[in-house]
């Protein structure tokens, strides 16, 4: 749908209905009590509601998760919702990464990112933060001593988001510091460790570099064609829907510096269309696929530039290309191999079997029978469903908690996830479409894990005499 500029009047129904949508597609809950996330949602617009009648900063408001959290992405918000609407939600999504640096880093980058933003979007991350504050802080005292300390310094530079709302989250704050009785840690205080991942722990080292660092934008990227601004705007479309492009780069003054989607284009010169680069949109060939995928989750393009020139693009069409498909598949394989081993350390004496169906075993079993017939040797576990493998995992606590998971809730929903990602890329299907929530967070993940390991392996370094 692309955005009206006259239907105004419907802005806030529109968003409200995409994010509901958004969110509840991919089965997205708060953390806490598994309740929908559209409790969230619905929060924030409604104090946001409460302090203006602007329907862009209410649309925001509804929108202001589903970047980060969903499929979407900028572009997708500006399509449906016109440009204001997808600069408030550019606004309000975090700009920093793991590799970015350790916790206390990165919030200061989102913070500094949130500081530039304008008097709207502050109003709606007051409203995010009161409802996220009183979430967390009935909910997580351990955690709510580090949220309070963090929420602190973001009210420092949202002073001008409005005059009812800042106060009330200063209220807000300061009575949850009170009742839980919070003395917030000084700034170089250890933080709680970032939640640990089913690939964080039980995958060597050597192996989560290899496929953290050896696949590259360069190796999905599709040729960057290019035109100089000047050029008519009926001509270069014509080439593009000739040559099935769906966006090509400007040269102004012979120098790329921007871009252009078919979708964009009208009569006159294409430069007059130029959509800039946004910050982080342009990677090097040598970057990592764990950064375009990040990339991707929230534009619907990722840049490839070598010697300061671009020369390259990705969409996520590319991550279904051969070599991201053998990267991903590689992960899951390892994480499979690696349940096997989990499941003998903690199972003994075949104690597994009792969590495994009649039929589910009757198929591992026949599967066995066959592997055997064939003169291939393997074990009873070997032959389980990966599936099953995995809820076999999560019957113990401390394996849950190893996994990364606070709950079996939601270590089923990421099972049938990540399983629906590696029985598409076994079968050849499309892993996009069905799978982006699944590739994202292997991405995301993978990047954890390397880094939690090299900053464990400093800290060894640190203590040899």
């Amino acid at each position: 749908m692309k955005y009206d500029k006259d239907s105004s009047a419907g802005l806030v129904k529109r968003a409200r209905e995409f994010a509901v949508n958004a969110h509840d597609r991919i089965g997205h809950r708060r953390k806490y009590k598994g309740l929908p996330y559209t409790t969230h949602i619905e929060n924030v617009a409604a104090l946001v509601e409460s302090v203006t009648d602007d329907p862009e900063t209410v649309a925001a408001a509804w929108l202001h998760d589903v970047v980060e959290d969903t499929p979407a992405t900028v572009e997708n918000i500006e399509e449906a919702f016109g440009k204001p609407v997808a600069a408030l939600v550019e606004s309000l999504t975090d700009v920093s990464r793991p590799g970015f640096g350790n916790r206390a880093v990165r919030k200061e980058m989102d913070r500094q990112h949130l500081a530039k933003a304008n008097s709207r979007a502050k109003k709606v991350k007051l409203a995010d933060l009161i409802d996220n504050c009183q979430d967390i802080c009935r909910n997580d005292e351990r955690f709510a001593s580090v949220y309070l300390r963090e929420m602190a310094r973001l009210l420092e530079v949202l002073q001008e988001g409005n005059a009812d709302l800042y106060p009330k989250a200063m209220r807000t704050h300061d009575e949850c510091s009170r009742l839980l009785g919070a003395v917030l840690a000084p700034e170089d205080a250890p933080v709680i460790p970032p939640e640990r991942s089913w690939n964080s722990t039980i995958i060597p080292e050597h192996v989560l570099r290899h496929y953290a660092d050896s696949f590259t934008a360069l190796d999905v990227a599709d040729p960057m064609r290019s035109f100089d601004r000047e050029k008519s705007g009926t001509e270069v479309l014509r080439i593009m829907e000739e040559n099935y492009l769906d966006v090509v780069c400007v040269r102004v003054k012979g120098l790329i510096q921007g871009y252009v989607r078919r979708d964009d284009l009208t009569e006159g010169h294409c430069g007059e269309q130029l959509r800039p680069f946004r910050s982080g949109q342009v990677v090097s060939g040598d970057e990592s696929l764990t950064e375009v995928i990040r990339i991707l989750t929230l534009y619907n393009y990722a840049f490839v530039s070598l010697l300061d020139e671009v020369v390259g693009y990705i969409h996520r069409g590319c991550i279904n290309k051969p070599v991201a498909r053998m990267w991903l598949f590689g992960i899951i394989t390892l994480t499979e191999l690696e349940f096997v081993r989990l499941i003998s350390e903690h199972f003994p004496d075949d104690a597994w079997k009792r969590h495994v169906s009649a039929s589910r075993m009757e198929k591992a079993v026949a599967l066995q029978q066959e592997r055997h017939r064939r003169s291939q040797q393997s074990s009873l576990i070997d032959c389980l469903q990966f599936s099953d493998k995995a809820h076999i995992l999560i019957e113990k606590q401390e394996v849950l908690e190893l996994l990364g998971f606070d709950s079996k809730s939601r270590a089923k929903k990421n099972i049938k996830n990540l399983e629906s990602l590696r029985n598409n890329l076994a079968h050849s299907q499309d892993v996009v479409t069905h799978d982006w929530v699944a590739i994202a967070r292997i991405a995301s993940r993978l990047e954890e894990a390397v880094l939690l390991r090299r900053r464990h392996r400093g800290l060894s370094e640190q203590q040899i005499p």
